[in-house]
């Protein structure tokens, strides 16, 4: 694992035991979240992003387990940590902001003894007045009254749990925070002031983002590389600039197809064909080719490799950009 790599994942599968068979919610998956970037990992509902999030924390119980792959985190082997020790990784090094902090956050607890709680189970030696200490100035920080700190999680609104959330992950200077979906319960004004703190963060703080979500725009906003996803696989991964403005793959240009333009007036409101596969039963070859406009033969046969297809690190996994198949393509029309 490179220097600049903080989180490396590699050839990650996990599954879901479900009644019907299992199901690959993450299918190997490879992808390098780099130090002090925000990476946005986007894709439609059930592609499997808040599955890889999920896994990064080896979270996973009961039905869902990996059955394949590599964790790497700042040089360490997750994978090869047992249970015992995993909880040192989650908080104090990884920090997770979930969709809907409400099922985050204990409704009968004030929100200091949240803080000054999670800062003494992993930090035993701070006293209970510096963890209170460390709360108000955080909690300032991120705009929050000191005052506000003894009021329980439902007296807040959702941007205010959010940015609760973050102060959690914070409060342990947690090396990498995997915000899920963290703006999808705010309004339109919150969720514009929620991103600019997010920035502002992860430039003083140095953090690594990685930012789930369903919502090109807000990956447009704040990200500096953005991972696709389609159907618990990676379709594209590049620079934002790069990807938004030459997108390769298919499916990514049909996202950003997709997403209104007011300086279109009057224009319809592209709509992509089909639906996701069943990944009980998922296609032979690449998953998109059913619903792809430039579909190919070996698009139904053969699934397409990750290649380079740009400057830099932009990869895609798509038959078109591959020389010989396009020719045997052309060959036979």
């Amino acid at each position: 694992m490179s220097a600049d790599v903080l989180c490396s994942v590699r050839n990650l599968i996990v599954e879901y035991s479900t009644r019907a068979g299992a199901v690959r919610a993450v299918d190997n998956v490879s992808l390098d979240i780099r130090r002090g970037e925000i990476l946005g990992l986007v894709g439609e509902s059930g592609c499997g992003k808040s599955t890889l999030g999920k896994a990064l924390m080896r979270l996973h119980t009961g039905a869902a387990r990996i059955t394949q792959g590599e964790l790497w985190f700042d040089g360490r082997d997750l994978m090869k940590l047992s249970e015992r020790e995993m909880p040192d990784v989650r908080g104090a090094e990884i920090g997770m902001v979930f969709q809907d902090p409400m099922t985050s956050l204990n409704p009968v607890q004030r929100i200091m003894d949240h803080l000054t709680e999670t800062m003494r189970t992993h930090e035993p030696e701070v006293s209970e007045a510096a963890a209170r200490g460390r709360a108000n100035e955080l909690v300032e920080r991120l705009g929050i009254r000191r005052e506000r700190l003894h009021e329980y999680p439902h007296q807040m609104s959702g941007g205010m749990r959010q940015r609760v959330m973050i102060s959690l992950a914070l409060a342990l200077r947690a090396k990498l925070v995997i915000a899920d979906e963290p703006t999808t319960s705010l309004d339109v004004i919150v969720e514009a002031k929620f991103l600019d703190l997010l920035k502002e963060l992860q430039k003083e703080f140095g953090l690594t983002i990685l930012l789930i979500t369903h919502n090109i725009g807000v990956v447009a906003e704040v990200a500096d590389r953005v991972a696709v996803m389609y159907a618990a696989k990676m379709a594209e991964v590049g620079d934002v600039r790069e990807v938004f403005a030459d997108p390769k793959h298919p499916y990514t240009q049909g996202l950003l197809r997709s997403v209104p333009n007011i300086a279109l007036d009057g224009a319809e409101l592209y709509k992509m064909e089909g639906a996701p596969p069943n990944l009980l039963h998922p296609p032979v070859g690449c998953r998109f080719a059913p619903r792809c406009p430039h579909v190919m033969d070996v698009c139904r046969r053969q699934e397409p490799s990750f290649d380079p297809v740009g400057e830099g690190d932009h990869l895609a996994a798509c038959w078109l950009f591959n020389e010989a198949a396009v020719a045997r393509e052309k060959s036979h029309a």
